[in-house]
């Protein structure tokens, strides 16, 4: 499945999970304790509440918030004097931001490889080392 990343519209994406499990909608009215009419208000929403996304990650086996993250990977500004500032004053748990899943890399590749970006456009807009791109280039 090709995702666009900039433009995520999570109950769609929901909805093709849906249907290549073969989840019947009893099932899943009754895990999310709702009738038909709101899980077609699901699928058709761009955006859910953190809560039931959880539920529906849960029922689907799948992490949703992932490609939240990833997003968040491959368009977020950058400024290290920021970060910095931030981390000392946040008390929530910090993660490394420079993991970058299979996923990620291949649409990367891919918009090199089609000629839609150029290594530079690459660097500067997704904020990869020119070092990891040129070793995602010659590795895969």
């Amino acid at each position: 499945m090709k995702l666009d990343y900039k433009k995520i519209h999570i109950g769609s994406l929901i909805r093709k999970e849906i249907e290549a499990n073969n989840i019947e909608s009893s099932r899943i009215c009754n895990f999310m304790n709702c009738n038909e009419n709101e899980i077609e208000d699901m699928y058709e929403a761009v955006s859910l509440p953190t809560n039931i996304l959880l539920q529906w990650c849960k029922l689907l086996e799948y992490d949703f918030f992932r490609i939240y993250s990833q997003h968040l990977i491959l368009f977020s500004a950058k400024n290290s004097s920021t970060v910095n500032s931030q981390e000392n004053k946040s008390t929530l748990p910090t993660f490394r931001k420079n993991l970058y899943t299979q996923e990620i890399i291949k649409f990367v590749l891919e918009l090199v490889q089609t000629g839609k970006k150029t290594n530079a456009q690459i660097i500067e807009e997704y904020k990869i080392p020119k070092t990891t791109l040129l070793k995602w280039i010659e590795k895969y």
